[in-house]
């Protein structure tokens, strides 16, 4: 049996990257782990090739075990508060993707 996870994919664009990094950053891998996720990637300095909407676009991506825990997340308290540090520092979008495991074959 598989089992589907849940993504939750952040592409930004950091205006302000040491206020970024001192306050949201420092704060939110902690609140991920707290309720349940894991991130499988942290990038800076990205290159769009479709579709840009800014010049080097940071991403982040976690994996939640199913999407109501993702939002769960998303809408608690907690990161409602985290979230406010990340304000005037950059621009983001955000998505939930689920995804099963992807096998070779």
């Amino acid at each position: 049996m598989t089992t589907t996870k849940c993504y939750m994919i952040i592409i930004g664009d950091i205006y302000d990257r040491d206020r970024f990094l001192s306050g949201y950053a420092s704060v939110v891998p902690a609140l991920v782990e707290q309720f349940g996720g894991r991130y499988v990637l942290k990038g800076a300095g990205g290159q769009f090739i479709e579709e840009a909407w800014c010049e080097h676009p940071s991403a982040l991506v976690s994996e939640w075990p199913d999407r109501a825990t993702a939002l769960r997340f998303w809408h608690s308290d907690e990161y409602a508060e985290a979230k406010r540090l990340r304000e005037g520092v950059g621009r983001f979008q955000v998505m939930l993707i689920d995804s099963p495991p992807i096998t070779d074959g």
